[in-house]
């Protein structure tokens, strides 16, 4: 027989009072819910939403629900650092400071709904954010979500209720051949100038070409280790009452997020590769060379400079400590304006190295291991550039080569 509806009475304080049993604690006692509201319409609302969940055997928890900015606070300080890297929590953060948090940060958890995401990502649009940012946002709080709702604190996951938001996917804008050529022609002469024919040759990351140590480099075996990257990391306030100041480096206890196996050196984070990003990459002969030369005016600087601050580091200053990525940048813009090449990334330095080896016929799956794309999926990506840059050159060899008049 179906169980009776829970009765719903109007008490001496003029509200109307339901109890429902949804269940048993661990103790073996019956779990009841109470309900109380200013109507009778309410209670039903709310009875009939307790008995829908104790169909599903899927009850929320007892007590009351956090606000919406009190458990994204939970979920990004004791959750999400278990799985993501401190520099990752740090920008989730502020999204959510940024865009959910104004209109429904104060909003009770159990009372977010479908259309306040869809007015959160609404009003990111019409604010010009752009739509891998709405798509990040969405995932943030999608995860949160099915978090709160695996631990009973919601009864659904509203994320699952509405379309993902969609972003477009990045174009590659690699550098052409002869961009490539220009930016080392343009480096001969510089300090550390092997470090961008490393990064153009063999596709580094910058955190990967800049976290390169000696250690990882056979240069007789013509052979390197890609098994650290180096990054830098913003300070978080180690006060525990707010100290006034916005910045987490500012303040006078601050702290730098570190997880298991990484390294503070001089202010900058030395850690693995993400995924699976560790590999042991081929040196072309012509690039060993240049790690030679470069290795020989490296110790010259050590002589007179001192090894006080030596790390190790395949391309770093002058006197040893590592390059600031925000200085690697410059000297990158620097290159470019110098050869007259285009505006671009120091990321699209990697784009290069990975389109010219499948238009110079590399298999694919060889260019994956060389990148350290997890997927050949990303590394086809590639494809349709590297296409149109050999169909480029075969036309510019057919113009040189046959479009000549023949002698009679």
């Amino acid at each position: 027989m179906p169980r009776p509806y829970p009765t719903i009475s109007k008490g001496t304080d003029g509200k109307w009072h339901a109890w429902v049993t949804v269940g048993t604690k661990p103790n073996g006692r019956p779990d009841q819910r109470h309900i109380k509201r200013a109507s009778r319409g309410d209670v039903e609302v709310e009875v009939d939403k307790l008995l829908a969940q104790r169909r599903t055997g899927k009850v929320t928890k007892a007590g009351r629900k956090p606000t919406v900015e009190a458990w994204l606070t939970t979920y990004l300080d004791t959750i999400a650092p278990r799985k993501c890297d401190p520099s990752t929590i740090q920008g989730y953060r502020s999204k959510v400071r940024n865009y959910v948090y104004p209109d429904h940060g104060r909003t009770r958890l159990d009372r977010l709904t479908a259309e306040d995401l869809d007015a959160i990502y609404l009003a990111m649009a019409r604010a010009g954010r752009a739509d891998a940012t709405i798509l990040q946002t969405h995932r943030i709080l999608s995860r949160a979500l099915e978090i709160a709702f695996r631990r009973g604190l919601l009864p659904t996951n509203v994320a699952k209720l509405i379309d993902s938001p969609t972003a477009k996917k990045q174009e590659i804008e690699p550098l052409t051949e002869d961009e490539a050529v220009a930016v080392l022609a343009a480096a001969e002469g510089r300090r550390n100038a092997a470090r961008w024919s490393v990064g153009l040759a063999l596709g580094l990351r910058q955190g990967e070409a800049l976290g390169l140590r000696w250690d990882y480099v056979d240069l007789q075996a013509g052979e390197l280790r890609v098994w650290w990257q180096l990054h830098r990391r913003a300070w978080e306030h180690g006060c525990g009452q707010p100290c006034g100041r916005r910045r987490g480096g500012n303040c006078p206890e601050r702290r730098m997020p570190m997880r298991s196996g990484e390294t503070l050196i001089e202010g900058l984070i030395l850690k693995a590769p993400k995924g699976t990003g560790k590999r042991t990459i081929p040196i072309p002969g012509e690039l060993v060379e240049k790690l030679q030369a470069h290795r020989e005016v490296q110790a010259l600087e050590r002589q007179f400079l001192g090894a006080a601050h030596d790390h190790g580091f395949v391309f770093a200053r002058a006197d040893g400590r590592p390059i600031d990525p925000a200085d690697d940048w410059s000297e990158w813009k620097s290159l470019l304006s110098q050869a007259g090449v285009r505006e671009a990334r120091v990321h699209d330095g990697r784009h290069t190295a990975g389109t010219l080896m499948i238009a110079q016929g590399v298999p694919i799956e060889v260019v994956q291991e060389i990148l350290g794309h997890s997927s050949v999926v990303v590394t086809r990506g590639y494809t349709h550039v590297a296409s149109r840059m050999a169909r480029e050159a075969t036309e510019r060899m057919g113009a040189s080569l046959l479009n000549r008049r023949s002698t009679p």
